[in-house]
């Protein structure tokens, strides 16, 4: 497939859920046109997560907190990256960086599209206004829609990412065929505290299943949950962290796509599982799926919510509760756990590993 342009520029700076979202999408594009070279900007810390790319894209990692910071780094970015001699770029982030970029490369005679991220529909899903409880577009197709506006085609199709392109795994993170347990991966935390199961109710999930004997389970998140993963692991059999293990994103890719599901709640986490194949069980509290932001691929059996009338309350979970009590998260363990043992069964029923 010819494609109008030689040198395409991608922008997608963060957030890190946002991040690889973007994949399911630019990777088939960049195969429908192997003769354009892409080239996309995005966070150093997001650079990792892009494992089996196409040959023909290209990432430039974007430290916008010191060395491209505010206008100036921006000014700076453009000075350094304009001799690449792009010829338009797909903006899928809209902020004010990517903006001032975008102006940048049009007054110099580039094409340029960007994300649409409907940020009027979300508004009226969020406040309640009548008939604005509707399934949004989701990202997948915003992001498409960008390189569909600069003529370029998305084939609308993306196999998961296998993932052994780095380095290997330490040894005991690796499923051997002799270990007939369910590996179940459980990502507790997330930014901010609308979507964070509380503490308590996900240590009795990790109890619940604990108890069935047959299932060995992972703790995914950073080294600061590494105290109170400690003492999940202490209390309960066949639990271990990862919280201390630094595997970096590739590995931590690599590793999630041995399991056979991962808890997540609305997160990067559920994204990355997604992306790799894995089964996910995504636990929502203040933001909703109708926002547009579920999982690669991703359906009603993979989230697990409430159905209450003042929910969403926010679109990224950063608002606090109007009420005061984050009632939306009030999910019983025992459903969490029995959803789980449902997935997993499920899948040793279609012959699945």
């Amino acid at each position: 497939m010819g494609s109008p342009y030689g040198n395409i520029l991608v922008i997608r700076l963060s957030a890190l859920g946002d991040v690889v979202m973007t994949i399911p999408v630019i990777y088939p594009v960049c195969r429908a046109y192997p003769d354009c070279k892409f080239t996309l900007l995005t966070s150093s810390a997001a650079r990792q997560l892009f494992v089996d790319a196409p040959e023909n894209l290209d990432i430039i990692p974007v430290d916008t907190k010191r060395q491209y910071r505010g206008i100036r780094g921006m000014l700076k970015l453009f000075a350094g990256i304009r001799g690449r001699h792009f010829d338009a770029v797909a903006d899928l982030h809209d902020v004010l960086r990517s903006k001032l970029l975008r102006l940048l490369f049009s007054l110099t005679g580039v094409r340029t599209a960007h994300i649409d991220k409907g940020r009027k529909e979300k508004r009226r899903l969020v406040n309640h206004e009548k008939g604005g409880f509707v399934q949004l577009k989701t990202s997948f197709r915003r992001y498409a829609e960008v390189f569909e506006n600069l003529g370029l085609r998305y084939p609308g199709s993306f196999s998961p990412v296998g993932t052994d392109c780095c380095e290997p795994l330490p040894g005991r993170l690796v499923r051997g065929s002799s270990d007939t347990r369910h590996w179940i991966g459980i990502a507790p935390v997330s930014k901010h505290k609308g979507k964070n199961y509380p503490a308590e109710k996900m240590e009795e999930v990790v109890k619940l299943l604990s108890d069935k004997g047959n299932y060995r389970i992972f703790l995914l998140g950073s080294p600061l949950e590494k105290e109170l993963f400690d003492r999940w692991c202490a209390k309960y059999g066949n639990v271990s962290s990862l919280a201390a293990e630094r595997l970096g994103f590739a590995r931590e890719m690599r590793f999630i796509r041995q399991l056979d599901l991962l808890v997540s709640m609305d997160s990067a986490n559920m994204h990355i599982a997604a992306t790799v194949g894995t089964p996910v069980l995504s636990i929502w509290g203040a933001t909703h799926p109708y926002a547009g932001f579920l999982g690669w691929n991703l359906g009603d059996e993979s989230v697990l919510q409430l159905d209450l009338p003042c929910r969403p309350c926010s679109i990224f979970g950063n608002l606090p509760c109007r009420k005061g009590t984050y009632e939306c998260l009030d999910i019983p363990p025992e459903t969490v756990a029995e959803r789980v043992a449902a997935i997993v069964e499920k899948k040793d029923e279609n012959g699945n590993k």
